[in-house]
């Protein structure tokens, strides 16, 4: 850690009256990276490279090996097009009109013959810009708290309960930038991996674990990719209602799905949307500190219990990435992605001016029916909505506080 970081991250936990615990301390993690000092932690900012700076002295005081490609640094650079279809091409050396990006990469080397990979973005939105789903007029730190402070907080913990213990596996622990602009940092180490493919055994992600609610709903994503993997989320599980996101594959739009198209098994752990999700009011002061401890804990078990697993056989989930479906139009909700009674529950309203809000549909509604589909699930909403255009007109059924209602929607 250079001498500006340190004077830096001492001075905030002093002003916080944190007490200095390098191996071992969540909230002071988070509250680090989610601090306005950073700025938002935008990819190829200078609040990322803090960010960055400040988890390699994390992996060094817990005697991680450096496994980036200088240290514990793994530099990519890319040129950020605007066309969002068209693959972002990488290159290994710096040009002033590129974007430098920073992976964090160390090892914990217990001379086995697999590799479990454990990894989180660290990187979120600076002052919003285009992914923002806030409206307003001012200009303001997007500090991404629960997305996704939380998932490297977690990392890091994950990182000090495992090297103290006596295991057989190896396990490399990547923190990923450029996740938000695509799953960047992922893609670029499995392209430019700093140990053998062949020796992943899996990979576990954390992505968005600060926001733990009072039913203990824990998603887990991926648990289809290896026969053992549901068998072992169950068997360690006493204190959560685990809710499969999505379904059993490891498709989706954190860093794991880029494992996933790579045949490694993978699990990725999530608390759910909500309202603060890509606006400035996603900060540390809503984070579950003791919810992310609890996951720890959970994680913990799932390793040990895997560790002296063999290779495990990877399985191919029948949503292949071709398979999803595409959207040409919006409804302007977001889904509470940990409901699973029945329907799509609308966690929040984005905007006035898009078709839900025009219509007068409002957060906790749940969408039963889209036209002629009936929606039972997050899926079968997904598969409504790609159906429709632009201007397209139907009638939406949902269920509000017990009373079916019907509202006309135009795309």
């Amino acid at each position: 850690m250079n001498n500006l970081i340190k004077i830096t991250f001492f001075v905030f936990l002093l002003s916080c009256g944190e007490e200095i615990n390098y191996e071992n301390n969540i909230k002071a993690d988070l509250m680090f990276l989610a601090d306005d000092k950073l700025e938002g932690r935008k990819t190829g900012t200078k609040g990322e490279k803090l960010a960055a700076e400040y988890i390699s002295e994390r992996f060094e005081k817990l005697n991680l090996s450096d496994k980036g490609t200088e240290n514990y640094f793994q530099d990519f650079y890319f040129s950020n097009s605007t066309n969002p279809h068209e693959e972002i091409e990488f290159n290994k050396a710096e040009d002033k009109n590129e974007i430098h990006a920073r992976n964090v990469v160390g090892f914990l080397d217990n001379g086995g013959e697999n590799t479990i990979v454990i990894g989180a973005h660290y990187d979120h939105l600076g002052y919003g810009e285009e992914s923002s789903l806030y409206f307003g007029d001012d200009v303001l730190i997007h500090n991404g708290a629960d997305d996704n402070a939380s998932g490297t907080s977690l990392l890091l913990d994950l990182a000090n309960r495992l090297a103290t213990k006596n295991l057989k596996s190896n396990y490399l622990f990547i923190a990923f930038s450029g996740e938000e602009m695509g799953l960047l940092g992922s893609n670029y180490f499995l392209k430019n991996p700093t140990v053998s493919k062949d020796e992943i055994n899996y990979m576990i992600n954390m992505d968005m674990v600060g926001r733990l609610n009072e039913e203990n709903k824990l998603s887990v994503s991926g648990v289809g990719s290896a026969k053992i993997f549901k068998q072992i989320i169950n068997s360690n599980n006493t204190q959560f209602n685990l809710v499969e996101f999505g379904s059993s594959s490891g498709f989706g739009s954190s860093d794991h799905a880029s494992f996933y198209y790579e045949d490694i098994p993978v699990l990725s752990f999530f608390t759910g949307q909500h309202e603060d999700y890509h606006k400035p009011s996603d900060d540390s002061d809503k984070i579950n500190f003791e919810g992310i401890e609890k996951i720890s804990d959970y994680i913990e078990d799932i390793i040990e219990e895997l560790d002296s697993a063999e290779k495990l056989d990877f399985i191919k989930a029948e949503e292949a990435k071709n398979a999803t479906p595409r959207f040409k139009v919006g409804l302007g909700v977001m889904p509470d992605y940990l409901y699973d009674e029945g329907g799509m529950k609308i966690s929040a309203i984005t905007s006035d001016e898009k078709p839900a809000g025009k219509a007068g549909l409002q957060k906790n509604d749940i969408v039963i029916k889209m036209g002629d589909i009936n929606v039972i699930d997050m899926m079968s909403y997904m598969n409504a909505l790609s159906t429709f255009k632009e201007g397209d007109i139907t009638i939406i059924q949902i269920k509000r506080e017990g009373k079916i209602l019907d509202f006309t929607i135009k795309f």
